[in-house]
């Protein structure tokens, strides 16, 4: 096993991942969110931006650990990306879908934590709406996507869920933390 940690942060739009990792990283500098390649346009902070240019020349280099397209936009895990968020840290990425999941455990060696966040769909609309987003249309299809994904894996099993209607970010924090702490010393033991 990798003594690189990394953690995986699964759930639906407005469950709480920029929130929980904000949490993270207040509480240990050492995480980071890992910003994953974006083509396209609309909100640029927590992504690199990118070109259709630069995503086909990492597809071409094998360098493209999984793509996905939500909102009208490309987003990447590379692997220069995940390399570098390695060397600074450790790194929490963010997905909304099983196979992104499967794909970064299988695709990149490290001990990858992964976390469920869970929200109902009702909280998604009024988080989604509370902090003004222009389409919480859309972030509700994601949100139905996410429980049709997680529907169609049923063997899909969680290092950790958490509801974070009931669990502050704080909190969350703290159990991935925790959880982190356990596996490193499991590990050197």
């Amino acid at each position: 096993m990798s003594s690189q940690q990394g953690v995986i942060l699964y759930g639906p739009p407005a469950s709480g991942k920029d929130t929980v990792t904000t949490a993270l990283t207040e509480l240990d500098p050492t995480y980071a969110q890992f910003a994953r390649l974006k083509v396209g346009s609309g909100k640029a902070a927590g992504y690199r931006m990118g070109t259709a240019q630069q995503l086909h020349e990492l597809e071409a280099a094998g360098e493209v650990i999984y793509a996905n397209f939500r909102y009208g936009n490309a987003y990447a895990i590379d692997r220069p990306g995940v390399d570098e968020a390695f060397a600074a840290g450790v790194p929490v990425v963010h997905l909304g879908q099983v196979d992104g999941i499967r794909a970064l455990v299988d695709g990149y060696p490290a001990d990858w934590s992964v976390v469920l966040l869970w929200c109902p769909r009702e909280v998604t609309e009024q988080r989604s709406a509370g902090r003004g987003d222009s389409d919480t249309a859309a972030r509700l299809a994601a949100w139905d996507a996410t429980r049709e994904d997680l529907d169609a894996h049923p063997g899909m099993t969680w290092d950790l869920t958490i509801d974070t209607t009931e669990a502050s970010p704080q909190d969350a924090a703290r159990l991935i933390d925790q959880m982190l702490a356990q596996r490193a010393g499991a590990a050197t033991a």
